[in-house]
């Protein structure tokens, strides 16, 4: 059951990191769609950034799911993050 709680912290990194790229999307560009911003950010090579900024949202799932106990949970979201910091390599 631990594996399969490093996979759910991790889907929980990941979706926590899209999230918070999806609000700082729609705050900076309110007039455009998140395809659009995405679009632009990486036309102006600040997707990256933007992607790291949304990685925010990381840390208040890891401390939330320590306070729960959920440690292999909190593991899974560190992974995760580290997931999205090799892919922003690449972006």
């Amino acid at each position: 059951m631990g594996k399969l709680h490093l996979v759910y912290g991790a889907l929980i990194g990941i979706a926590a990191t899209v999230l918070g790229s999806l609000i700082f999307t729609k705050v900076a560009f309110p007039s455009l769609s998140f395809a659009e911003g995405i679009a632009t950010l990486k036309a102006g090579n600040q997707l990256g950034k933007v992607i790291t900024i949304g990685a925010v949202l990381n840390l208040i799932a890891f401390f939330t799911l320590l306070k729960l106990r959920k440690e292999q949970m909190a593991w899974g979201v560190i992974y995760g993050t580290v997931c999205i910091a090799i892919a922003t390599i690449f972006v």
